[in-house]
């Protein structure tokens, strides 16, 4: 089995994107440029900010957040990145049944949400300074001591209590 590089990582990971997640781009901000930014700056805990200082010949951080605000709809964008996520299964996966998990995650927000944010942010107990959350839900497999994501679903605080929901995903 080959060893992926870092290099080699992030080429099929841009890929990935760039093949299942559509931004209208314009200038020299090509989608591939946004993806790169934003895995480094994800892979390095880092702001798009820092990130798109730090590296040369990129768009601004004004750019990519620019080109970001089209994908105002978070169906689309949960329904692309989970497509991305099953495009590039394991045949392991794929073949006969798996046990599943799920996980509940949060993600701390700091400020005064738009009226777009608002219905996303999740109100729980304190913690890294805030009681103000993005939530999501992710569903995975472990096969051979290897987490495999099939689907993430963001938490809207209004659906927290009692509500069903349906996160799809198809392993064929």
């Amino acid at each position: 089995m080959p060893v992926l590089t870092d290099s080699k990582t992030l080429n099929q990971v841009v890929n990935c994107l760039t093949e299942n997640i559509p931004i209208q781009t314009q200038g020299k901000c090509e989608q591939q440029n946004i993806f790169e930014i934003l895995i480094r700056a994800a892979t390095q805990r880092d702001s798009i900010e820092n990130t798109s200082k730090v590296l040369k010949n990129v768009p601004t951080s004004n750019d990519i957040r620019y080109h970001l605000e089209k994908y105002s709809d978070l169906n689309s964008l949960e329904l692309d990145l989970n497509t991305a996520l099953q495009s590039r299964l394991p045949d392991a996966i794929r073949e006969g049944q798996q046990k599943i998990a799920i996980d509940f995650n949060l993600i701390p927000y700091y400020g005064e949400p738009s009226p777009l944010e608002a219905p996303y942010i999740y109100r729980s107990q304190a913690k890294s300074g805030t009681c103000s959350f993005y939530a999501y839900a992710t569903v995975y497999v472990i096969k051979k001591n290897k987490r495999v994501t099939l689907a993430i679903k963001a938490v809207q605080q209004q659906n927290t209590r009692g509500s069903n929901y349906h996160l799809s995903f198809s392993t064929n």
